[in-house]
């Protein structure tokens, strides 16, 4: 998690009242607000090509697929944040005490930052299996080509799936697919052989 904000404990209600004058973007837990990075020209898109990739592939279901702009809770720790890339489907459910964030995510996707990378893969992950509706969490590296997926099985343990060059790795929740050369095309170069 970034640096906070401010060291002083605030409610939720002071968060929202910030949140919405402030020109970037900040999560809550326990208090506290955290300043989020920036992020790299690769990062922003790497999100957009998963954003269309998925738009596509949703456009006659009854799914919808959301940027960073979409604010997610998570009721059970608190946690208030904005995943790179979040599919919904069926009516958004949304937050009691927020009504610009939802609280029912099928998809949560990640593009994974030198500075992000431990806590979206650790401490956030943790958070996000706390959302009932939650099956799968995807993870984007932006220093290799490869596209992890982490699946909730029934027992409510989680299976990893990924994929390199050449592959597609199965979104089953959405029966959808990411195909991990077109995420990436001319945004990571490929070593030349010799």
């Amino acid at each position: 998690m970034n640096a906070p904000a401010r060291k002083l404990s605030c409610t939720y209600a002071e968060y929202l009242e910030q949140e919405r004058a402030s020109p970037t973007k900040h999560e809550f837990l326990g208090g506290e607000i955290f300043a989020m990075a920036g992020g790299t020209p690769e990062h922003a898109r790497l999100a957009a090509r998963v954003t269309v990739a998925l738009g596509a592939q949703l456009t006659r279901r009854p799914c919808d697929v959301f940027s960073s702009d979409l604010r997610v809770r998570v009721l059970a720790t608190g946690l208030a944040t904005y995943p790179d890339v979040s599919v919904v489907c069926g009516q958004l459910a949304r937050d009691p005490e927020d009504k610009d964030a939802v609280v029912n995510p099928l998809v949560l996707i990640e593009v994974l930052s030198d500075s992000s990378e431990a806590y979206d893969r650790g401490e956030k992950f943790a958070h996000y299996r706390r959302i009932p509706s939650l099956r799968e969490y995807v993870l984007v590296s932006q220093a290799h080509r490869r596209i992890e997926v982490f699946r909730r099985n029934e027992d409510s343990s989680w299976t990893l799936h990924e994929a390199g060059p050449g592959e597609r790795v199965r979104l089953a929740s959405i029966d959808g697919a990411l195909d991990v050369d077109e995420i990436y095309g001319g945004v990571l170069e490929t070593p030349a052989a010799g």
